[in-house]
């Protein structure tokens, strides 16, 4: 059977076509696909320990996605762990006393940064610092805590 110039081309546009969506779904389930513009604003919260958060990691309300984590640094002088968030700006109405902590989606998922949203007039701004702030639970410490309770008989 002999193979036309048109059969080809649609063959080689379909497997082009197959590729590119693999790609994309690959992006998504990355975090890679998710481009956030010039349209956010800067939220900064120092944490005593900010566990397995890793940039891009995703910041909610009430479960609800509102921007992600653009920078984890050490603070070499209060040796605390300084976490910027990005927050887009059509969520500019956060008080500006609102709590914000570092959880764990499930029970070894990746970690997520979640904005309790306090009473104030004020609202965060651009560079805004968060003071209430929650350090995550190290699954690890947890289990080296409760079999010591357990070896001392408590």
């Amino acid at each position: 059977m002999q193979h036309s110039k048109t059969q080809d081309t649609l063959v080689g546009f379909f497997v082009a076509s197959g590729v590119a969506a693999l790609f994309y779904m690959a992006l998504q389930v990355s975090n890679l696909g998710s481009y956030t513009g010039d349209d956010t604003y800067t939220v900064i919260a120092h944490f005593q320990n900010s566990g397995g958060l890793k940039v891009k990691s995703p910041v909610s309300v009430a479960g609800v996605r509102i921007g992600r984590v653009s920078a984890i640094r050490l603070d070499k002088d209060s040796h605390e762990s300084i976490v910027e968030m990005r927050i887009e700006s059509q969520y500019n109405n956060l008080p500006s006393d609102s709590g914000v902590s570092i959880y764990t989606a499930g029970l070894l998922g990746e970690q997520y940064v979640s904005l309790d949203p306090g009473s104030s007039d004020e609202y965060l701004k651009d560079k805004s610092t968060i003071d209430i702030t929650s350090s995550a639970i190290v699954l690890e410490e947890m289990i080296g805590k409760f079999m010591l309770n357990k070896a001392e008989g408590k």
